[in-house]
């Protein structure tokens, strides 16, 4: 008895299996979803060394700057021979934010805390390419605010 029950919910299961299958629809159309087709070409990445406006007040900064060859591991960090306070004075470039001497806890701390050190986790370099999607983003000041004291 056990065995037969058994049997007719396996059939049972199979046969919804493939209704389900046949009626589920499909979101990759024609194309089989492993498709492959030729890579297009690498973009162009944007080494001017022009500083970016931000998009909106904590964005991070962008990279205005070739880092290809850097060294970004846990034994060395090649940003930091730069931007690192100590550092500034001589290679011209912006310090790192204080933020990046805190701890989780908003304690300071002598040097970059571990969880800012990546720095590409954050920063990141930009290409000359087409955007993906259509961005219809507005700054403040192109909607008619004026900064606080402007007027």
């Amino acid at each position: 008895m056990a065995v037969a029950a058994g049997l007719l919910l396996f059939v049972a299961t199979t046969a919804i299996a493939q209704v389900i299958v046949s009626t589920a629809p499909q979101l990759v159309g024609r194309t089989p979803s492993m498709a492959t087709g030729p890579a297009g070409p690498l973009p162009k990445w944007i080494v001017d060394d022009q500083r970016r406006m931000r998009a909106y007040p904590d964005q991070p900064p962008v990279i205005p700057h070739s880092i290809e060859g850097y060294e970004l591991s846990v034994n060395a960090n090649r940003c930091m021979s730069c931007h690192k306070r100590e550092f500034i004075q001589d290679s011209g470039a912006p310090m790192i934010s204080v933020t990046h001497y805190m701890t989780r806890d908003g304690q300071m701390i002598a040097d970059v805390s571990p969880r800012r050190y990546f720095c590409t986790a954050c920063h990141v370099p930009q290409a000359d390419v087409r955007p993906l999607v259509n961005n219809t983003f507005r700054d403040m000041s192109e909607l008619g605010f004026k900064p606080a004291g402007s007027e």
